[in-house]
């Protein structure tokens, strides 16, 4: 397990609530989570009050909080699995870590209690080296270093802006896979962190994620959560849009991504059929998706993240949006996103 510097008052912790009483939740994270300050965001379709223990700093919102915040008609952004983002919005510190509230704390190979904070930082805080693979994954892990033939111009890295971390038990697993393998667990926990390469793509899950806010906030975008409408729901790939957004514009700016180290355990949720009703239509249209990830490129005068989300809903509206309309909203999702960012997020 790698050790990081934190401050206390740079980390915010959060948390998305979809279950009313949070007691024994936060009660098994209290060792790791109750030195510092927790964002709370209530789902806005769950109808009890939160229960909450003591011995934690922290501030829960509701969805009248999130109405005030962003106003009535932005706070559909905000609801289902994407109320996350609001605590990404509101947060001041330079790093968010996020877990769900249906993960609790790992333990590694040697019995001992993972740090997903301590780890995420270290992650976050060490360089990443996105242009050339480094065979023993993180170079800069006690014990590891370049192998032979790394270029020693590239040996300084660059920074790490996100840091996602994996699952025990109950993994990412999609739909399909729950339905046909209901039975499946993942036991394996694999001491390594690796960046991963510019210009590959991959599926970034909100379930267990930090990054650095300054570097890359309003990347971290709620595009893809437009519940409701029409035959499908799409919260369950709203984060996996998130994602690949993301990695454009770190590779676009030259910003590390990392996988790997911390896990979490995750609990059993949910009902594969549910969730296949939920996914399908978007399982279908994420395919057309890929490429146009994996092809897009922004122009040399975004250079912001701002920016780069204007530059990419312009991309989206103009490429996808020609395909299917719900990429065309996605991409006004997006657009309100950075006016939301500029108005709240950095005020």
């Amino acid at each position: 397990m790698a050790e990081a510097n934190i401050n206390d008052n740079e980390v915010d912790i959060v948390i998305a609530a979809f279950h009313s009483d949070l007691t024994a939740f936060l009660n098994e994270w209290k060792p790791i989570f109750s030195r510092f300050h927790l964002i709370i965001i209530k789902d806005p379709d769950l109808k009890e009050e939160l229960r909450i223990p003591e011995g934690f700093n922290f501030h829960a919102y509701t969805k009248s909080d999130i109405d005030k915040a962003v106003g009535s008609s932005n706070s559909h952004l905000f609801s289902g699995y994407s109320s996350r983002y609001f605590g990404y919005l509101i947060s001041r510190k330079k790093y968010i870590v996020s877990v769900d509230d249906d993960c609790l704390p790992a333990k590694d190979n040697m019995g001992c209690l993972v740090d997903v904070v301590s780890q995420h930082i270290a992650n976050l805080k060490t360089p990443a080296t996105p242009f050339f693979f480094n065979t023993l994954y993180d170079p800069y892990r006690k014990g590891a270093d370049f192998v032979r033939g790394y270029p020693f111009s590239l040996r300084s890295g660059v920074s790490c802006a996100l840091s996602c971390g994996l699952w025990l038990n109950v993994a990412d697993w999609d739909a399909p896979t729950q339905a046909l393998k209901p039975g499946q667990r993942n036991s394996r926990y694999v001491d390594a962190v690796l960046t991963v390469p510019a210009k590959a793509m991959m599926p970034v899950s909100g379930i267990n994620i930090a990054f650095d806010r300054e570097l890359l906030g309003p990347a971290l975008v709620p595009a893809l959560r437009l519940g409701g409408e029409g035959k499908f729901r799409w919260e369950t790939v709203e984060d996996i849009w998130c994602g690949m957004c993301a990695k454009v514009i770190c590779d676009h700016l030259g910003l590390g991504v990392k996988s790997g180290l911390p896990y979490v355990w995750r609990s059993e949720r949910g009902n594969a059929i549910q969730s296949l009703k939920k996914e399908g239509e978007g399982m279908k249209l994420m395919e057309k998706v890929v490429p146009f990830f994996q092809s897009v490129r922004l122009p040399q005068s975004a250079a912001t993240v701002e920016d780069c989300v204007v530059e990419m809903a312009n991309i989206v509206k103009e490429q996808l949006g020609q395909v299917e309309p719900m990429y065309g909203r996605a991409a006004d999702a997006m657009m309100a996103w950075v006016k939301l960012w500029k108005s709240v997020g950095s005020g």
